[in-house]
C-alpha cells in the first residue's frame, strides 16, 4: 500500500520580495508578482515588512542592486514609464 502524506502538510512556497531603493533614495519592497509593497524610509523598515508579509521567510527576499521603483498595476515599471519629463509620476 502506497502512504500519502494529508494535504493540510504541505505549505506553499513563501513569496519572493524584491526590496531595493527607487530614484528618490526610498526603499522599496515589493512582492515579485506585485501583490503587495510599500515605500519606506530605511532599509529596516522594509526588511521588516518583507519578513512579515512573506511568512517570516529571510531566504526569500532579494536585496536588488539596481533602482527599482514600486508599481501599483501589479508588476514592476520602468522608470521612464512612471515619470514624464518633469519627473512627476504620470497617473
Amino acid at each position: 500500500m502506497k502512504l500519502v502524506e494529508p494535504p493540510s502538510c504541505h505549505k506553499p512556497a513563501a513569496a519572493l520580495v524584491l526590496i531595493g531603493r527607487n530614484s528618490c533614495g526610498q526603499w522599496v519592497a515589493q512582492e515579485q508578482n506585485g501583490l503587495y509593497g510599500g515605500l519606506f524610509v530605511s532599509r529596516a523598515e522594509a526588511m521588516k515588512y518583507a519578513l512579515f508579509e512573506n511568512g517570516h521567510h529571510p531566504e526569500t527576499i532579494v536585496e536588488l542592486s539596481r533602482t527599482i521603483e514600486l508599481a501599483t498595476n501589479g508588476r514592476f515599471a520602468p522608470v521612464g514609464l512612471l515619470f514624464g519629463s518633469s519627473r512627476r509620476p504620470i497617473a
